[in-house]
């Protein structure tokens, strides 16, 4: 199937056949649309506060005591810093279920060591499974063959065999069979023990495999050369993953490719809950429809450029609309060498991304590539940006709220909130948490200055709290290097507490309110508030949510 869509608007679908359904969500406002949309597909699951801090990761740490490095040079300039990833290379040579007791020796220690000083570990699984190791030496292949959990060749047999991280070859789960998902659960749980984890990271799973389709080929067939195929990587469906023919529980591959992350993410947010007895975190590389309902995302993997920090803001207004408000983008970028100002820049926009993450790939020279390598200055600036994000971050946590309930976005457009206003209708440039908060990034190099587009409201300077003169208008705002411009809606009020290193601690401080008035004098907004890791907080009723109104008449609140 391929779909274009037109700016006439039009959507022209090219298909060799096969029902299409069609599902009108019909508003009448873009906010709608998507809370009708969520309410189809499953409204978006509530993140554990914790999740919102802002995250490190790099594939190529190499070592703990690299890793320790980071953590202490974090510690060093107060950087706010929550969330810890572990990528491929904490494993014993890249086999799930395992870690690497030379270079990663005292890992468990060290994880509890993070709890302890209020932050949370997340570890990556991959889904495929090395079959070649000795015998009697990998459970994960052994408890899966014969329990039958794999992707089986066009037989309906064999398992189909390909290549991916682990040395030898590799086998695929097939989470569609209800069989392996007591596998995988099993094997999550028992990882518990030796890994102390908070949350889990599964990656790689389109399925990704380093071959075109599997062991010896893919057969000459309609089902895996179909008469029509989009434009993708070299015009076949089996490259980098399994043949079209392959079987699942469900059926062919074919039919089922696009749901294999979507089948691995529900079992894995069970699990994750299941083994830490609080609100899950999972993460996926690949989602479908739905997805939004147990897990995060990111962008993918993307590039140190500027062209990637300026689509990062397309991809993060898309996902909000796809029932996916938990999104983020590697911050600075993963492949390639970053640059100071590129990922200063990118600190800046990242701190205000829903899912915060700073992420780097094996091989680049800025290897540590945190916001603590770049000397003093660099430091700081991050610094007081991830500030403003921890102190806003009650009003973040009540925007996930709504979105858990009501099913709209937690950022959204100027489009979504001004709909009348035909300006607003092209930009992507900038973006707003929910209806009251306006994010105006620097995208471009060696630029000290941003064009903002205010919409008809009364828009305050979040560092002055002084009122624009902007409305309906373009304005040229100042953008000095320690300075990404953001800018508050008069008539809302939103929550906000003293930010702190981690949330363990920001939670605990004090919390204010920001009141900017509208040009009646008055404003209103709302906080959510709960232990900010239980499950099922809201269903229970377990949790303090306050609607605040002040009219300037009254002077009360």
């Amino acid at each position: 199937l391929d779909v274009t869509l037109s700016p006439n608007p039009s959507l022209t679908f090219r298909t060799i056949g096969g029902i299409l359904d069609f599902y009108l969500f019909m508003g009448p406002t873009p906010e709608n649309v998507v809370q009708q949309y969520t309410e189809a597909i499953g409204r978006p699951h509530m993140p554990a506060y914790w999740s919102l801090g802002f995250q490190l990761s790099r594939w190529g740490y190499g070592s703990l005591d690299v890793l320790k490095e980071t953590v202490d040079r974090m510690k060093h300039y107060d950087i706010p810093y929550d969330v810890q990833h572990y990528d491929i290379d904490y494993m014993e040579r890249r086999l799930d279920f395992t870690y690497d007791k030379v270079n990663f020796a005292g890992l468990p220690e060290f994880m509890k060591e993070m709890k302890k000083d209020g932050k949370h570990n997340v570890v990556i699984l991959d889904p495929f499974i090395a079959k070649d190791e000795e015998p009697g030496t990998y459970r994960p292949y052994e408890l899966g063959q014969e329990m039958g959990v794999w992707i089986n060749n066009s037989d309906g047999v064999t398992p189909a065999v390909g290549k991916a991280w682990p040395p030898g070859d590799s086998v695929f789960p097939d989470y569609t069979n209800p069989r392996t998902v007591e596998w995988w659960t099993q094997l999550c749980l028992e990882f518990k023990d030796v890994l102390d984890y908070d949350g889990i990271w599964i990656d790689m799973n389109e399925p990704s495999n380093f071959m075109r389709g599997q062991y010896p080929g893919c057969a000459d067939n309609e089902i895996n050369n179909p008469p029509y195929t989009p434009t993708i990587s070299d015009r076949s469906l089996a490259e980098k993953t399994l043949c079209p023919d392959s079987k699942t529980y469900l059926g062919d591959h074919y039919n089922t490719h696009s749901l294999f992350g979507w089948a691995q993410t529900e079992p894995t947010f069970n699990v994750v809950q299941q083994a830490t007895g609080k609100r899950p975190f999972v993460l996926s590389r690949s989602t479908f429809v739905g997805s939004g309902k147990h897990t995060a995302h990111w962008l993918g993997d993307n590039f140190s450029q500027w062209k990637d920090l300026r689509r990062s803001v397309v991809g993060i207004l898309e996902f909000n609309l796809f029932g996916i408000p938990y999104i983020g983008a590697d911050i600075c970028g993963f492949n390639y060498n970053t640059t100071y100002e590129l990922c200063l820049r990118w600190m800046q926009l990242g701190s205000f991304y829903p899912f915060s993450r700073n992420h780097n790939a094996e091989g680049n020279s800025v290897s540590k590539q945190t916001p603590a390598v770049f000397g003093d200055a660099f430091a700081k600036i991050s610094r007081a940006t991830l500030r403003i994000r921890y102190s806003l971050l009650p009003y973040l946590y009540t925007l996930f709220y709504e979105s858990h309930v009501h099913g709209g976005t937690v950022v959204r457009s100027l489009m979504h909130e001004f709909t009348s206003d035909q300006e607003t209708h092209g930009i992507d440039t900038a973006f707003l948490w929910g209806p009251a908060f306006m994010i105006a990034p620097v995208l471009e190099e060696a630029t000290r200055s941003v064009t903002v587009y205010f919409p008809e409201a009364q828009w305050f300077d979040y560092y002055t709290v002084l009122p624009s003169a902007w409305k309906k208008n373009y304005a040229t705002v100042s953008a000095p290097l320690n300075k990404i411009p953001l800018y508050i809606r008069g008539g809302y009020i939103l929550p906000q507490q003293a930010p702190a290193t981690t949330t363990t601690e920001s939670r605990l401080n004090p919390f204010g309110l920001i009141i900017a008035l509208d040009e009646q004098g008055q404003a209103s907004g709302s906080l959510f508030w709960d232990d900010g890791d239980s499950i099922d907080t809201i269903e229970k009723e377990n949790y303090f949510l306050a609607k605040y109104t002040f009219s300037k008449v009254s002077g009360n609140i």
